[in-house]
């Protein structure tokens, strides 16, 4: 199979294309944007680069010409549509960028795939779309009417254009719905590695809050299990279908510091500020749907995750 996987160069990215490239031919495509540094990615797919069934391909989903030329001038039978601008504060900051990125830019695919025939799409959503929903844990088919950032709102967004070209164009759709995903290669700007290299350079960690938000961690290979089973499941039928990626076990954050802290062999020096707009309170994946119909059946406890990517970072 040909498969197309943008933002192939993340964190995300580069491991689902090392996990597919030696069965199948992967076209990779990434804009290097300078969101972190681009030479983080660039080592991400070191390894790939030697592989006779990669292809890079530097360009940017926003531009609709050059996306259409990539699609009509490769065979692609699959899309797995990772590339985003993420993180919910920066998207507050700058939602018109966070609007045309993640919007503009799946429509664009979108477009290409209804214009080349191709019948297959897989897209990353997020678990920012159920916002501070009161009904734990988070299932499917929870209203998420009420996003509280716009990045959430933009992944919202992509599931329901995402109906529209199935509805529309008999596409074959699953939308995943990630949760704080983690493990070695997680972007800089994430609080588990932010933290993580602050304490091992005594520097101070901010936190928001009291400690007390949860979130669900979901370590990278058991994401990566979750998309190569999607894999199968959307190539066996013309389906619409969203599914929670994550462990369905909540973590403070306090529990979550002194896990690093544990692993590191040394105490934080927190710095409490008060807490943001655009974050919720807490996520908690429901995977029920996930584990019936995909076999999905994440492996990795948060304190091994933890340690396997203390490892990685030292």
């Amino acid at each position: 199979m040909n498969i197309l996987i943008t933002g192939s160069a993340g964190f995300i990215g580069s491991h689902l294309a090392e996990a597919l490239v030696d069965d199948h031919k992967i076209i990779g495509l990434d804009n290097f944007c300078d969101f972190y540094d681009p030479q983080i990615k660039w080592r991400n797919i070191q390894k790939l680069q030697k592989k006779n069934n990669f292809r890079l391909i530097k360009a940017d989903i926003r531009n609709q010409q050059r996306i259409e030329e990539i699609f009509s001038e490769n065979k692609i039978d699959l899309v797995i549509h990772l590339a985003a601008m993420a993180g919910v504060r920066p998207s507050i900051a700058d939602p018109q960028l966070y609007t045309e990125v993640n919007i503009n830019g799946t429509v664009n695919l979108l477009e290409a795939c209804k214009k080349n025939n191709i019948k297959k799409f897989i897209f990353a959503s997020s678990s920012s779309v159920y916002g501070n929903n009161e009904k734990v844990p988070f299932a499917e088919n929870d209203s998420v009417d009420f996003p509280i950032s716009p990045y959430a709102a933009t992944k919202k967004a992509g599931e329901l254009i995402c109906h529209n070209y199935h509805h529309l164009y008999e596409i074959s759709m699953i939308c995943l719905r990630f949760f704080t995903v983690y493990g070695p290669r997680q972007r800089p700007d994430l609080a588990i590695h932010k933290f993580s290299r602050k304490i091992l350079n005594n520097e101070e960690i901010p936190v928001f809050g009291n400690g007390g938000s949860e979130r669900d961690y979901t370590y990278i290979d058991d994401i990566i299990s979750g998309v190569l089973k999607s894999i199968k499941f959307v190539s066996s039928q013309n389906i619409y279908e969203i599914f929670n990626l994550g462990e369905s076990r909540t973590i403070k954050l306090s529990e979550m510091i002194q896990t690093i802290e544990s692993a590191i062999g040394k105490k934080a020096k927190k710095k409490w500020l008060p807490m943001q707009p655009g974050d919720v309170n807490r996520t908690y994946a429901d995977i029920s749907k996930s584990r019936k119909l995909l076999n999905y059946n994440p492996a990795t406890d948060f304190e091994m995750g933890i340690k396997i990517f203390i490892e990685w970072l030292r």
